[in-house]
């Protein structure tokens, strides 16, 4: 039989058969203590392993469900010498997992000043549920909290030989999506909309793009129903996804079918389809905070099992709000701390995914007190886990709290972040706003003054979008949000856009806006991919999508969100240019690394006014010419200089010289929606226009 067949590949270290007369019965069922070290539900031969545990329990019950139902037909509770310490395990037998559901009731001390409130009455669903029931169908309104049960994983999913790319830091592109949105709507021609298996359909329209890394945004099961509301007759949800109701646990809704006992499946087929199309998946995951929100909020899981040990809590019990959404899991408590580390071994091991973006990872950081701490555990672990050796880490590296750690995010130079810093000094360059050239120059060579290049080095998630806030053609189109729609009277969303809307607010039909409009935009991909760093952008812009305004559209389970695929066709020619680009960086290492201390006499990198090479910046200055040199291994010597006008006139602008035997190739030209490429002779001058950017190599 082949090692690799489903039937032989066991996920657990368990015995084959298991040798033993019941200890006992408990309403009906042969039970025995279990395997202590195995969390969550797990079968084995013969029977179904349950393992949970809670510090302040005084005693636990497992509760089976028949499939659908809201009571249990079984009600076990752990015999007291069934407990190791503060670990409930047991072995049920004779249990098709098929059959049942199953939660949990925990009874113990209600000391709400301490943080302690348990409560026999609720049903609560195990942290290390692998699948949760009653999700399954997006918008389902169930009483929310009480219909959440789990359900028993059999993975027997064969991965084969299958090899991850394992893609260089330097060389990754990365394109953040959101499942549903991606193919929700009907232009996306998928069989299988807002799903998995939808996005794997359009695989090949990545491939074809040239992106290497898709971001997912949250994945994890979630409440879309949190917060439910209706606005002006249309249905609000929690579409983003960004409160997790299991960390274990894949969105059901996301799969085009039912998985009874196999969820999981279609996002493994997914993940195993992107690598074999040499492309990596990265989570994004949000261990910041749950959806049990605060002391108003449900009480469905981590408050029933140990309340004052998963949240940070205040001296008199009340919920520490670090995220901005009602509560903050107390990362680097020993527990909490465990539990995300197996969570990501898990994704890891059992759907191999290559890489995770942290949301609001700074709250990882902080002591229980809420302070933030010099050396966390948890990002120590994380950076030094074996599992974790080869996973990409990205930090969002700020929190709700005030915590602000971009270019300082604690490292082991392992950890990447989002360059916020990155986003906000291009936007601003790019729009024209004064003094802002020095700094868009630095993001441009890889926020040397923030990352260290021996000790941070890749550490710059370069960004000019994502999923919150403007997209790309809403950058160049909106002075203001517009986000009524959410239901907060606009108050809702960033107003620190640095957007511009070229001179009329919001759609319009005036030929030269729009040009302007389609140029910036060409302007903003082109820096981002000739910047030091590892660039990553939103799914859509490449073809204009718009949220018609809206920075904010957490709520929006509809065309605002969703991506409209008819854009694809009335942009081509932008689809075409972000392809380009992409080919152009990858095609340059010299953009994406150092390379080598340079070549021709010239370093690295050098800046450029346009006179010539420059030592400063002034206040007025608009122009950024950038110099990456380099020898190129199979290329030898290369050159590439962008030289960027955020000035509304021509400026006449002189190339650096290089050897006579080099000429220039105009290789990019953003004026233009295609350039041509012909030779300018080094050293020379060339005009650039208004608000453009041009790109040249020298060979």
């Amino acid at each position: 039989m082949d090692d690799h067949s489903p039937s032989t590949v066991e996920k657990v270290a368990l015995p084959r058969t298991i040798h033993l007369v019941p200890l006992n019965y408990i309403d009906g069922f042969a039970v025995r203590p279990g395997f202590y070290e195995i969390n969550g539900a797990t079968a084995i031969p013969g029977g179904v392993n349950f393992t949970v545990h809670s510090h302040g329990a005084a005693s636990i019950e497992l509760l089976l469900f028949h499939r659908e139902a809201s009571e249990p037909y079984a009600v076990l509770p752990f015999p007291q010498h069934y407990r190791i310490g503060n670990v409930y395990s047991m072995i049920v037998f004779k249990l098709n997992i098929e059959e049942f559901e199953y939660a949990y009731r925990v009874d113990g001390p209600y000391e709400p000043e301490k943080g302690k409130i348990f409560d026999k009455s609720k049903y609560l669903l195990d942290p290390y549920a692998k699948a949760v029931t009653g999700q399954s169908k997006w918008g389902y309104t169930a009483p929310r909290g009480q219909h959440y049960k789990a359900r028993v994983v059999k993975d027997d999913f064969d991965w084969g030989d299958m090899k991850p790319p394992l893609i260089p830091m330097e060389d990754l592109i990365i394109y953040e999506l959101h499942v549903r949105g991606f193919t929700m709507d009907s232009s996306s021609a998928v069989r299988c909309r807002g799903t998995f298996a939808g996005l794997m359909e359009k695989l090949p329209y990545l491939r074809q793009l040239g992106v290497n890394a898709v971001e997912l945004m949250p994945i994890f099961e979630f409440d879309e129903m949190q917060d439910y509301r209706e606005v002006d007759g249309q249905k609000l949800y929690n579409y983003w996804g960004y409160s997790t109701v299991s960390f274990f646990a894949p969105n059901t809704s996301y799969a085009a079918s039912t998985e009874f006992n196999r969820e999981g499946r279609e996002l493994k087929d997914l993940i195993r389809a992107c690598h074999q199309e040499g492309m990596e998946v990265y989570l994004d995951v949000v261990f910041n905070h749950t959806a049990e929100g605060n002391e108003k909020g449900p009480f469905f899981s981590f408050k029933g099992f140990d309340n004052n040990i998963y949240y940070l809590l205040a001296p008199d019990g009340k919920y520490y709000n670090f995220s901005g959404c009602g509560n903050t899991l107390n990362c680097n408590h020993p527990i909490v701390h465990q539990m995300i580390m197996d969570c990501l071994r898990y994704w890891v091991t059992t759907y191999r995914v290559d890489g995770f973006r942290f949301d609001l990872a700074s709250i990882l950081g902080r002591n229980e007190d809420g302070s933030p701490m010099n050396k966390p555990p948890l990002l120590q672990a994380m950076a030094f886990d074996p599992i974790l050796g080869d996973v990409k880490l990205i930090a969002e590296a700020w929190d709700a709290g005030g915590l602000y750690q971009v270019g300082s995010f604690p490292s082991w130079n392992r950890w990447a972040e989002w360059n916020g810093r990155y986003r906000d000094d291009v936007r601003r360059y790019l729009k024209g706003d004064d003094g802002c050239a020095h700094a868009a120059a630095l993001r441009l060579v890889g926020s040397q003054d923030m990352y260290a290049i021996d000790s941070r080095k890749n550490a710059s998630v370069n960004f000019i979008t994502c999923h919150d806030g403007f997209t790309l053609w809403d950058l160049f189109s909106y002075n203001e949000k517009h986000n009524l729609k959410n239901g907060w009277d606009n108050t809702d969303g960033a107003n620190d856009n640095n957007s511009w809307n070229c001179g009329v607010e919001g759609e319009t039909e005036d030929p030269g806006i729009n040009a302007l409009r389609r140029r910036m935009c060409r302007n903003a991909f082109t820096l981002l991919m000739c910047s030091r760093g590892i660039p990553m952008f939103l799914a859509g812009d490449e073809f204009c999508n718009t949220q018609f305004g809206n920075n904010n559209a957490y709520c929006q389970d509809n065309i605002t969100s969703w991506l409209d695929w008819r854009k694809l066709i009335e942009n081509r020619d932008m689809f075409q240019f972000f392809q380009y680009m992409i080919r152009f960086r990858k095609e340059h290492r010299v953009l994406r690394a150092n390379v080598s201390d340079g070549c021709w006499g010239f370093p690295d990198y050098s800046f450029y006014g346009v006179d010539g090479p420059r030592g400063g910046f002034g206040a007025q200055d608009h122009y950024v010419g950038v110099l990456f040199t380099g020898g190129e291994r199979g290329v030898g010597p290369r050159a590439v200089y962008v030289a960027s006008n955020a000035w509304w006139e021509d400026l006449r602008v002189r190339l650096p010289e290089l050897p006579s035997s080099i000429c220039w190739s105009l290789a990019v030209d953003t004026w233009e929606e295609m350039p041509p490429v012909h030779p300018i002779p080094t050293g020379g001058w060339i005009t650039i226009r208004p608000r453009s950017v041009m790109v040249f190599v020298g060979q």
